[in-house]
């Protein structure tokens, strides 16, 4: 199941420039887009959508935003106005595969609870490696079900589900976005229903 709504540039440009500061001001490519995946994973569980609205790809290194992706390599599938917009507030680091803020974050692009998640990302995660990171973001189910294509080098790459975020891990594993079932239940119908809503809109 794909995003209903488009991807937001804006949004996504400054949660990774909220994250960046939030670092010091510089940071890892690959932790970043970490740290936007977990915040994107949170505010789904929690409220039904992400932050971005980005299209998830399942790679050897752990779930990835595509544009994300292209954001924190300024890559030339970027549009004139994402790239722009994206070179306003980021820079390439003066260490390899770095990411600096160069502008102050726009904090009104977000919500309190797109704040939250934010802060939940880096505050549960922030103090852990670019590659400790990946071994997180291994143990959800979202990225899991492509676990032997992926290490078999059957494929680089899948298209992710939504839905899939909603699922739980294994018992043995620690889960930081542990929610009620209640709460759970409430947010995948909230994502559904304005998933539908959206095809009607078509």
């Amino acid at each position: 199941m794909k995003m209903f709504s488009e991807f937001d540039h804006k949004k996504a440009t400054q949660a990774m420039n909220y994250l960046t500061k939030k670092e010091g001001g510089q940071i890892d490519k690959l932790k970043l887009i970490k740290l936007v995946y977990f915040a994107d994973r949170f505010h789904l569980r929690r409220y039904g959508r992400p932050i971005s609205n980005d299209i998830y790809l399942a790679m050897p290194l752990g779930p990835v935003g595509s544009s994300i992706k292209d954001i924190a390599e300024f890559s030339d599938f970027l549009d004139e106005t994402e790239r722009e917009y994206a070179a306003t507030y980021l820079g390439h680091g003066g260490l390899e595969n770095t990411i600096v803020s160069i502008a102050d974050v726009d904090i009104d692009v977000f919500s309190k609870s797109e704040l939250k998640a934010l802060d939940f990302a880096y505050n549960e995660f922030g103090s852990k490696s670019a590659l400790a990171l990946v071994d997180i973001t291994h143990r959800y189910p979202e990225w899991d079900k492509f676990k032997r294509a992926l290490e078999s080098k059957e494929t680089t790459r899948e298209s992710m589900s939504y839905l899939d975020f909603f699922k739980n891990p294994s018992e043995n594993v620690e889960d930081k976005f542990a929610l009620s079932a209640d709460v759970l239940s409430a947010s995948k119908e909230l994502f559904e229903e304005g998933y539908r809503v959206a095809e009607c809109w078509k």
